[in-house]
């Protein structure tokens, strides 16, 4: 049997949105799936201080900040946090534009104040899965702190919340050189969120990365995942697949569409995969 490669989103793919625990089924299939010699690595925006709570359940590696930190075996592979250069220029202009930021250093996160009144007045608009994900993240279980409390340590990457994508504008026309913008399925009340990472790394360069330092081909890969910023990693992975909860964009260019996380979904798809 070829041992596979597996690239695993967290939140809702291996998790439910802002969660740290998976459920038992998802954990039940990583461990039985190592067991026959694959390998698993999470692969997810979230940065490594995020990741760590989840490490428990058992991995090979891990992919931070979409991509732009990668371990393997506690061996670090990849390493691209923003110049102080960069993070002046982002930070800036976002706040400029009156957009709420939540960036991502290697070990915390921090968003702006007022955030979550925000999100809370806008808690009801339903067709928008990312105002669910960060309301959660932010009032549970994700540490993360306000923004006076950052200390100017290195980000790897932002999380954006606009009212309206015409406050977006400015933004990617100052930042597009070095930056690509991954706008989530726009909300029904006009609220744009997304994500901001450099042209450097993407989830898709972390596959390929791992592939080349662990000598596995591209066929050998598979990949999980629910949302825009998974893109990239499905189109890198041999096979691609989608929870059926995900994005609708996301859902037509995947190759295998596998139960929501909440339905036994990674364990599911395992075993269609024959990796248990």
């Amino acid at each position: 049997m070829d041992r596979k490669l597996i690239f695993l989103d967290i939140d809702g793919t291996l998790t439910e949105p802002g969660k740290n625990v998976p459920p038992p089924s998802a954990a039940e299939a990583v461990r039985r799936a190592r067991e026959k010699g694959h390998k698993v690595v999470l692969c997810s925006g979230r940065n490594y201080g995020m990741l760590v709570p989840v490490l428990q359940f058992g991995f090979d590696g891990l992919a931070a900040s979409a991509g732009g930190y990668i371990e393997y075996k506690g061996q670090v592979i990849y390493d691209c946090p923003m110049t102080p250069k960069q993070q002046a220029r982002v930070l800036d202009v976002f706040k400029e534009s009156g957009i709420y930021r939540t960036i991502g250093g290697r070990k915390r996160s921090y968003t702006d104040e007022g955030f979550k009144e925000f999100l809370a007045e806008h808690a009801q608009s339903k067709g928008n899965s990312e105002l669910l994900r960060w309301r959660i993240q932010i009032e549970n279980e994700l540490d993360i702190r306000p923004m006076s409390e950052y200390d100017g340590e290195p980000i790897y990457g932002m999380a954006f919340m606009s009212r309206g994508a015409e406050r977006l504008k400015r933004p990617m026309e100052v930042l597009q050189d070095e930056f690509d913008f991954c706008i989530q399925d726009e909300d029904s009340c006009g609220i744009v969120n997304g994500e901001l990472s450099s042209k450097a790394f993407d989830k898709g360069g972390a596959v390929r990365r791992l592939c080349e330092f662990l000598g596995i081909s591209k066929e050998d890969t598979i990949a999980f995942g629910d949302s825009m910023n998974d893109l990239e990693m499905l189109q890198a992975a041999g096979t691609g697949v989608c929870m059926a909860n995900g994005s609708p964009s996301l859902l037509k260019i995947a190759g295998m569409v596998c139960p929501p996380v909440t339905e036994d979904g990674i364990y599911k798809a395992f075993e269609k995969l024959k990796l248990l």
